[in-house]
């Protein structure tokens, strides 16, 4: 299950910042008793009572301003909204109730999603201050007191933010209905895929890098199955990354990540696997998702013998951390080979869930060892017990062993590559665990 949001507003220099360096538990967010200071949203996990959930850092909300800067930083804010469960929005007690408190609880309040009022700056132990009663006038119910700088009431805003998630609604969707992301940089040609598949011009297409700017979920169903399509904005590199905008929609894309079965990797044939593209393609891997190369506009490629062969070659060698994940080549303008990504889809969610028994999966291990004997250092030799799935999506294995400084990570990918040979696992990354046995979890 994706985890929640939280996205952290509020007019500008009431503390949003030091707040969310004291959730994120490190010093993320530059801090400066200046207004307008974080005009990019940062965002990190944090635990509470057991649950992770990311937390979200706005710029503030100037509500009436016409300095571009500042409508960049209410539109970041408010795209930000868009994307929480729920929302935390901090006040300055020192300062009263102001006007722009007034508008942004106005704007809060017509986004349906649960609201948690902030009184921050109450910086004594004890009974709250007499101006926390003011904050009522905003209409969002009692206002928690904090001292974000002192840490102050930390605990008791975390708690209420784990009480929210229980009101928030999660995304239900039918068992049989696949999830899949659409990633990769700008102009790769995500949005000329959906357009193909969906046989309209559902997603706005353009030659300008950077045109979607959002995640955009589009359901289809077909004679191979029902699917929910994500074409998620062009990731750029970090460097390129002026706007808020665009940061915003790099957040968008991993969420989408996140939430998918499959991910499609989107490359241009005409570039070739760039640095980008490696590190678009890594999101993916570590999230454990389901992952397809997708080769696109390989019409304006030249062909000789081998031309295919050749070019697979070279993707593997650049995306070598991704040799499990099949390649398919199309032309999302021609519609070549696009009807082969529905199975190759429902191939690799299949195999993304697959479980495989531990008595069987105890004989392939068995063989393996056979095979291929445990290394050994200094006279002692590696023991391996057994080993046992534990869960799916990604498969994920924990093997007992003796002593886990014996077991060399690439007599673990062995292990690896002998399952693969017997069960598969095409297009999906395994996680092992390697446990001593008695060790608890």
């Amino acid at each position: 299950m994706a985890k929640k949001v939280v996205a952290i507003v509020g007019r500008p220099n009431v503390g949003k910042s030091t707040l969310f360096n004291v959730f994120a538990g490190e010093k993320i967010s530059i801090i400066k008793d200046v207004p307008g200071v974080t005009r990019d949203r940062v965002y990190a996990d944090c635990t509470w009572r057991g649950t992770t959930f990311q937390i979200i850092d706005t710029g503030g909300i100037e509500l009436e301003s016409d300095d571009i800067i500042l409508k960049q930083m209410r539109r970041q804010a408010m795209l930000a909204m868009d994307i929480a469960d729920v929302i935390v929005f901090i006040t300055d007690v020192k300062a009263g109730v102001t006007q722009s408190d007034l508008a942004v609880a106005e704007m809060l309040r017509k986004t349906k999603k649960p609201v948690i009022l902030v009184c921050n700056k109450c910086d004594r132990v004890g009974k709250p201050p007499m101006e926390l009663y003011e904050f009522y006038n905003l209409g969002l119910g009692d206002p928690i007191p904090i001292s974000a700088n002192g840490k102050l009431g930390i605990g008791e805003l975390l708690d209420e933010i784990y009480y929210k998630f229980d009101n928030v609604e999660n995304e239900i969707e039918d068992e049989e209905t696949i999830r899949v992301a659409i990633i990769g940089k700008p102009n790769a040609g995500k949005s000329s895929l959906i357009n193909k598949i969906l046989g309209e011009d559902r997603v706005i297409v353009s030659d300008i890098a950077g045109t979607t700017r959002d995640s955009i979920d589009t359901s289809f169903k077909n004679k191979y199955g029902k699917y929910i399509f994500v074409d998620t904005a062009g990731i750029r590199r970090k460097n390129k990354v002026y706007d808020t905008l665009e940061k915003y929609s790099v957040l968008k894309a991993m969420n989408a990540i996140e939430k998918a079965d499959v991910c499609l990797i989107m490359i241009d044939a005409t570039e070739g696997v760039t640095e980008q593209d490696e590190k678009i393609a890594g999101l993916a891997h570590e999230a454990g998702k389901g992952v397809i190369i997708v080769i696109n506009k390989w019409d304006l490629v030249e062909k000789e013998t081998n031309t295919m062969a050749v070019y697979k070659k070279k993707v593997y060698e650049k995306l070598a951390y991704l040799s499990y994940a099949p390649i398919i080549f199309i032309s999302a303008m021609t519609g070549q080979r696009v009807n082969n990504i529905f199975e190759m889809i429902n191939k690799v969610n299949e195999q993304n869930a697959l479980r495989v028994p531990t008595g069987l999966l105890n004989d392939t291990l068995s063989e393996a060892i056979a095979i291929t004997q445990p290394p050994s250092d200094k006279g002692r030799r590696l023991k391996i017990y057994y080993m046992t799935q534990v869960s799916i999506r990604p498969p994920t294995f924990v093997i007992f062993v003796n002593s886990k400084p014996l077991m060399h990570f690439s007599y673990v990918r062995y292990i690896e590559n002998h399952l693969r040979k017997q069960f598969g696992f095409i297009g999906t990354p395994i996680h092992m665990i390697i446990r001593e046995k008695g060790e608890k979890e």
